[in-house]
């Protein structure tokens, strides 16, 4: 089938292939997405004004140390399956280990996905990534308590995480189809 110009389907899908093309293009999008991210916080913080000294929300801001979802959900799982607290190193270790296994076993299923269903491909990869961030960010991690609902953060907050996942999805498919062509 073609869809504006390109081929989308093969003659014979390989979902080996698929999940290996998968895997590679999901820590390469992870990475890329972390970069997205990093950036879009340095232009915030450079571009938002500081607290005055006296002022309530520059005490906040040293009070709050809330650590990031992955590093929460390795947390969990180490409290509850091992009876470990992690300490501040192996929680330096823990956070990137969740996101780029969560990012690396998303986009293996994609790339399996993409094998029999070419349509799935369909953006470019955005509604992939507009898919994990909706059913991942957005639902299941507030679902099993690692944040609160999205209606508690603001809308900034939410275009900031669907921005890095456009990336993410986008990545993972520019660099699913081409490991995926190197394999064939």
């Amino acid at each position: 089938m073609k869809i504006a110009g390109f081929r989308i389907e093969r003659e014979r899908p390989d979902i080996l292939k698929g999940l290996v093309a998968g895997l590679v293009a999901g820590l390469v999008a992870t990475w890329l997405k972390d970069r997205f991210q990093t950036k879009l916080t340095q232009l915030q913080t450079v571009h938002e004004p500081r607290p005055e000294a006296g002022d309530p929300a520059a005490q906040n801001e040293s009070k709050i140390s809330d650590d990031p979802t992955t590093v929460k959900a390795a947390k969990a799982v180490s409290e509850k399956l091992f009876h470990h607290e992690l300490t501040k190193k192996e929680k330096e270790l823990a956070g990137p280990l969740v996101d780029y296994g969560f990012g690396a076993v998303a986009a293996m299923a994609y790339g399996a996905v993409a094998e029999v269903v070419p349509e799935a491909t369909i953006g470019g990869g955005t509604a992939f990534g507009t898919a994990v961030w909706l059913f991942g960010d957005e639902l299941a991690v507030p679902a099993v308590g690692l944040s609160d609902w999205p209606n508690k953060y603001p809308l900034s907050t939410h275009g900031y995480a669907l921005g890095g996942h456009l990336v993410y999805g986008a990545a993972t498919e520019l660099v699913r189809r081409i490991v995926r062509k190197a394999l064939d």
